[in-house]
């Protein structure tokens, strides 16, 4: 087993369809935990079914480069397939594999495994994938951790206290690793706020005018619960000498 600490609420959602005919798709933000609810759900699966052949792709290690595209993954899934009827796939970051959904359509139609994948909402769930995997998939988005969560993960005691520390550093899974220090925490955060600004919206849409997204994104941020029109923004953006586009 791996040291993790278990998210029941998500496992509970995904567990009823281990073995059904139908791609388990795993969602959500960079760094909000869906790699672990992925071996999470390979280690239940090798507790319950002892001779179940775990085939495992983790786009995030160099062992899987070479897997590029559709028909790369493929001729590796069809490698490592055993001839019983329990082999399992389990794709991390399937999004960086081209036409990937072409892959996991046909080894679904030809039954060669009951498959998992974990990827960022807006690559995974674009218009031709939807099209193109149309009643073939489900989707379990994962969230930041809840109240709850956060309190096991780092080990704390419901109070005012514990309160004031989630409502601030919010429910990344990863800061249990860190210690509760402001600096040490909203370092960490500027760091996947960052990645996820550049590597998710900007690299995606070709966005050349960085400044102004990012000055964009800090109002939206600060407004958040607020109502706001484009005229505000507008002003908003002005104010801080933002040339609009």
């Amino acid at each position: 087993m791996k040291n993790y600490i278990s998210r029941p609420l998500y496992i509970r959602r995904i567990e009823p369809f281990i073995d059904k005919s139908i791609i388990k798709v795993i969602t959500g933000q960079r760094r909000i935990g869906k790699s672990y609810i992925l071996l999470q759900i390979s280690d239940i699966i090798k507790k319950n079914i002892p001779e179940a052949n775990i085939i495992f792709v983790d786009k995030e290690q160099l062992a899987f480069t070479e897997i590029r595209n559709y028909m790369d993954l493929y001729q590796y899934v069809l490698k490592k397939v055993t001839g019983h009827n329990h082999n399992y796939l389990f794709v991390d970051e399937i999004q960086e594999i081209e036409e990937f959904q072409l892959c996991l359509r046909s080894l679904l139609n030809e039954n060669k495994c009951d498959i998992y994948c974990t990827g960022s909402n807006a690559k995974m769930l674009s218009s031709e994938l939807a099209t193109q995997l149309a009643g073939r998939y489900i989707e379990f988005p994962i969230h930041s951790l809840s109240y709850g969560e956060f309190l096991t993960f780092n080990q704390c005691q419901d109070s005012t206290e514990s309160l004031k520390l989630y409502l601030t550093f919010g429910g990344m899974p990863y800061i249990h690793n860190l210690t509760m220090d402001k600096n040490v925490i909203f370092e960490y955060l500027r760091n996947v706020y960052s990645t996820i600004l550049l590597k998710d919206v900007v690299a995606r849409e070709s966005i050349r005018n960085v400044s102004f997204l990012e000055n964009l994104v800090a109002y939206l941020i600060d407004n958040t619960g607020s109502l706001f029109s484009a005229q505000n923004i507008s002003k908003y953006l002005k104010s801080q000498h933002v040339n609009i586009p």
